[in-house]
């Protein structure tokens, strides 16, 4: 099946109940968030347990689908430079030759904050012998009348700095099930990878998406199809929700400008083509806010790296995914492989990988290569999504290549994040 339900399935998912949302600003008793404004406490308000438990996945997006929508954000005056050198990926052997590898710098945490350095005293000048002179007599000098102390001026004082927030407890990351390649499991997540939460056409709904690492530590990745309409509304990100344990790390809210529109980056040909005949850019950037306790959000879980010209074939790919109706995500472990269209409605190449169980819901799952089990994180070179938005079957799933154009719209994420705070 396509990745998105079928129209039984989305009529079905929306009949549960606070599925269907008549106002999107104003369910439940909750009052209608300020244009512009859309915090942790407000998300958190709006998304009960209740609400993203029966919330769905989105349902199937039009093939000439066309965003109304302004296709960009404002962009800032000025190109943001990058923060850090670009650090090298180690070398993949493609099958054939695609662009060469590299690697989007990892924001390292500020320094821990320390005093104010002294100024510094200049030495002590050794005054120079004077020559000696012939005695001069003694004068009497007049007498000066004492001087009026000035006024010492009153300052009010400083107020108290405020003490910085605790560095928030490291994410525990639990160990992947023992995987078999091609076979999906049920798991308890990990940290970086979660739900993304919205509001689209009065429906409450739900694709997946992961931390990708930035400068601001402030940016998410998920697929293009999850975030697109200009109805899309009310968006939050969720680090490794599960039924049982519906925000382990909170609330991450994407921001929105001062027109109302959530911060979120979709290169416009993706907007202006339609998800078919622009499936190879279905990708998505959005901008999150820090939790209820000001965490920005890759300080709280971490952050995946993103890899761009890494080839089709990948010897080892961790896939994760929230399912459909599924209390918990997904995982699988398999080879990718180079998938190219022959259907001129939905042209390009795509990163293709089997594994069992990924319905609808997993769109914006990451492609982990190089997955490292202390830290929860690897190099994100894919996500869920592209040929017929992810995929027409549950046992295969897709992505759009992670090339050029990718790095630029995340280049311009970056940028676009940065000219915000």
């Amino acid at each position: 099946m396509r990745r998105t339900l079928t129209m039984a399935a989305v009529v079905a998912a929306l009949l549960v109940p606070a599925g269907p949302l008549p106002v999107a600003g104003a369910v439940g008793g909750t009052a209608p968030v300020a244009v512009g404004r859309w915090s942790a406490r407000e998300a958190q308000s709006f998304w009960t347990a209740e609400r993203m438990a029966s919330a769905a996945p989105l349902p199937p997006a039009p093939p000439d689908r066309v965003d109304p929508a302004p296709p960009e954000l404002p962009e800032p005056p000025e190109p943001a430079e990058p923060a850090e050198p670009v650090e090298p990926v180690e070398p993949v052997q493609p099958t054939e030759p695609v662009e060469p590898a590299a690697e989007i710098p990892v924001a390292t945490p500020p320094p821990a904050a320390t005093g104010l350095p002294l100024p510094s005293v200049p030495p002590t000048a050794t005054p120079a012998p004077t020559p000696a002179t012939a005695p001069t007599p003694a004068t009497t000098a007049a007498p000066t009348p004492a001087a009026t102390a000035a006024p010492t001026p009153t300052r009010a004082p400083a107020p108290p700095t405020p003490a910085p927030l605790p560095a928030p407890a490291r994410a525990a990351v639990p160990p992947l099930p023992a995987l078999t390649p091609g076979i999906g499991q049920n798991f308890d997540g990990i940290p970086v990878a979660g739900r993304m939460f919205l509001v689209k056409g009065g429906g409450a709904y739900f694709c997946t998406a992961s931390v990708v690492s930035s400068p601001g530590r402030n940016l998410v990745l998920s697929a293009g199809h999850c975030l697109l309409g200009s109805d899309t509304q009310q968006v939050a990100f969720v680090p490794q929700y599960t039924r049982a344990k519906p925000r382990p790390y909170g609330m991450f809210p994407v921001l929105r400008d001062a027109g109302g529109h959530s911060k979120i980056w979709i290169d416009p040909r993706y907007r202006s083509q339609g998800v078919d005949r622009a499936a190879a850019l279905d990708v998505a950037f959005a901008q999150v806010g820090p939790n209820t306790r000001g965490f920005p959000v890759e300080a709280v879980v971490g952050g995946n790296r993103l890899v761009t010209g890494a080839g089709y074939a990948q010897a080892r790919v961790t896939l994760i995914g929230h399912p459909a109706s599924a209390a918990r995500p997904r995982v699988c472990v398999n080879r990718t492989t180079k998938f190219t269209s022959a259907d001129a409605r939905i042209p390009g190449s795509f990163l293709r990988i089997n594994c069992t169980g990924y319905p609808g819901g997993t769109s914006g799952g990451p492609f982990l290569t190089r997955y490292d089990a202390r830290t929860g994180t690897g190099d994100v070179v894919g996500v869920i999504g592209g040929w017929k938005t992810g995929g027409d079957k549950a046992d295969t799933s897709y992505s759009s290549y992670f090339g050029a154009d990718i790095r630029k719209l995340y280049e311009k994420a970056v940028a676009g994040a940065k000219a915000g705070r």
